[in-house]
């Protein structure tokens, strides 16, 4: 008899044939047989993050939130939907829509098409598909409660409509007798609706709760009463690209051709997948202001991430821009943004407290910092970048002697906030394990206050896609796993390969691994879909970007 994590491993395993297929296959419709599989897979599997997806009445109210963020704004009013490359949409006059949480340009065509367009690779593919899964499975919940069993339809729905009418046009309603029509179209209790209204309200990206629920019940009304089939499609320019790096080599290109026209080639290279805001005010923090130690970087960071008004973002950026710091924007459509740091044009000794810089100009190096990438992404990003720049007839290696990979990732035994230190990555699903040495130790973030964890971390396929059963094996087994992210096992292939393999960069390449916590998805209440860390971010953030610098630099 299979136990449930071995049920639910088979059913991402079926998701992810499926998807692959309907991909190849270039359409499918969500309530057909082909969509059927997919929502069947996701019912058996029940990931934590879409919360009561298989209760029968209930809608998931978080999970929609957390979906709803990562989906264009409007898209639960199309009834077809297609996966586009970047095929020219960016000049045309369509407005851009970019989810709040998951960057990626999407056009409203009309009002029936959302064309959505994917450079981020297959990782981002599948998630976008899970989630649409997701959202059709709760529509045709909101469906089964707006009728009856005799299919006729429901007071509350037609009172829903009448609001919605009223949001749509800006005028005033009655909100507590709108909030319990969508309780029983829910099937939530009014207190449990109401919070959800107000959370909804406060997103700068989604439509009103009451528009959202009675749009995703409309369309699965017009296919069952109407034969107005949804569908979802991928473009076959997508179905070309997708898997042969072409974003991932623009992207690399631009960084490279910026460092050969700044004369840096030849210089050593550290890399650091991080955010775009952390290393940059940790090292120009203390330079621009003299700011003396961690806690006074943490305060400014902390002054920063709140929008104070005496807050000093522009006056250390002011300076930065002067002093060695450039930003590479991203032409390439892989929505990773990069900085250039050049320590040579640093007027100070020391690049963060107590850590001096090479006196030697020539051998002053710089700091490549890269956005964080999504899934398989990192492999294609890394891979291109570790790559010789070609100029003209010459091929020229890069000095790259570190590379420092800063992440967000779900905790297993710890809360939210704390630390992951690593020291292999087991990719989920395949026979692809990477042990390595980690040049951070977990002693060196001992005493700040935060819970250390070191041991394994399994990169999985989505996150979106994991359950309770899953990970608990990983942990309780001989795995010992501390944790689980996208990207970790990824970027070790592209170091390995281009270290081991191609001979493209030093063998003794210095590797640097640090996560923060950004959910529990064993604990209730406290996975992705629970909100974000907020102001409990900042600490970790900087506390790896700090101890980053000083273990590449100290001597």
């Amino acid at each position: 008899m299979r136990t449930r994590a071995q049920e639910s491993r088979a059913a991402i395993e079926r998701l992810y044939i499926t998807m692959r297929h309907l991909f190849m296959r270039g359409n499918y419709k969500p309530l057909g047989i082909s969509g059927e599989s997919l929502i069947s897979a996701l019912l058996v599997l029940r990931p934590e993050i879409y919360g009561l997806v298989t209760e029968a009445e209930k809608v998931e109210l978080d999970g929609l939130l957390y979906v709803m963020e990562r989906l264009p704004r409007g898209i639960e009013e199309c009834r077809y939907i297609r996966l586009i490359s970047r095929e020219g949409y960016e000049h045309s006059d369509f407005e851009k829509l970019i989810p709040s949480k998951r960057r990626r340009n999407c056009y409203r065509v009309d009002k029936d098409q959302m064309f959505v367009e994917m450079t981020r690779g297959k990782s981002d593919i599948y998630d976008i598909l899970t989630h649409l899964t997701f959202l059709y499975i709760e529509a045709e919940k909101i469906r089964h409660n707006s009728t009856d069993s005799k299919g006729r339809i429901h007071l509350n729905w037609k009172r829903l409509e009448k609001i919605v009418d009223k949001v749509q046009m800006g005028e005033p309603f009655d909100s507590e007798a709108a909030c319990s029509y969508l309780s029983h179209l829910t099937g939530r209790t009014f207190d449990e609706t109401q919070q959800a209204i107000r959370k909804f309200e406060s997103s700068s990206n989604s439509n009103s709760l009451f528009s959202i629920i009675y749009q995703l019940g409309k369309l699965s009304m017009d296919e069952e009463m109407l034969q107005l089939d949804r569908e979802i499609s991928f473009s076959a320019t997508l179905r070309e690209r997708i898997g042969h790096h072409v974003y991932g080599e623009m992207w690399a290109d631009n960084i490279k051709s910026i460092l050969d026209e700044n004369d840096l080639l030849g210089r050593p290279i550290h890399i650091i997948s991080a955010n775009l805001h952390s290393v940059v005010n940790t090292i120009y923090g203390h330079q621009a202001l003299g700011l003396k130690d961690f806690a006074a970087i943490e305060d400014e960071a902390n002054l920063i991430s709140q929008g104070a008004k005496n807050h000093k973002a522009k006056e250390i950026l002011k300076y930065a821009s002067k002093h060695g710091y450039m930003e590479v924007p991203d032409v390439s459509g892989t929505n990773i943004g990069a900085q250039i740091i050049d320590t040579a044009k640093m007027d100070k000794d020391t690049l963060i407290p107590g850590v001096e810089i090479e006196k030697d100009l020539s051998k002053r190096p710089v700091i490549v910092v890269m956005d964080y990438a999504f899934g398989e992404q990192a492999y294609e990003c890394f891979d291109e970048l570790l790559k010789p720049f070609d100029k003209g007839l010459k091929s020229i290696p890069l000095d790259v002697v570190s590379a420092s990979i800063m992440g967000k990732a779900g905790i297993l035994e710890g809360q939210k906030g704390d630390l992951m230190i690593p020291d292999s990555h087991v990719f989920e699903g395949t026979a692809d394990n990477y042990p390595f040495k980690n040049a951070l130790d977990p002693k060196d973030f001992e005493g700040y206050g935060l819970g250390v964890y070191e041991g394994p971390m399994i990169t999985v396929l989505g996150t979106s896609l994991q359950n309770k059963d899953v990970l608990s094996y990983f942990m309780q087994s001989s795995w010992k796993a501390i944790g689980l992210e996208m990207e970790g096992a990824h970027y070790q292939k592209a170091l390995q390969s281009a270290s081991k393999i191609r001979r493209s960069i030093r063998k003794n390449v210095k590797v640097l691994y640090a996560y923060y916590a950004s959910d529990n998805p064993l604990e209730t209440g406290s996975t992705l879909a629970s909100g974000s860390l907020g102001m409990d971010g900042v600490k970790p953030t900087y506390l790896i970007t700090y101890k980053i610098l000083e273990t590449l630099f100290a001597k």
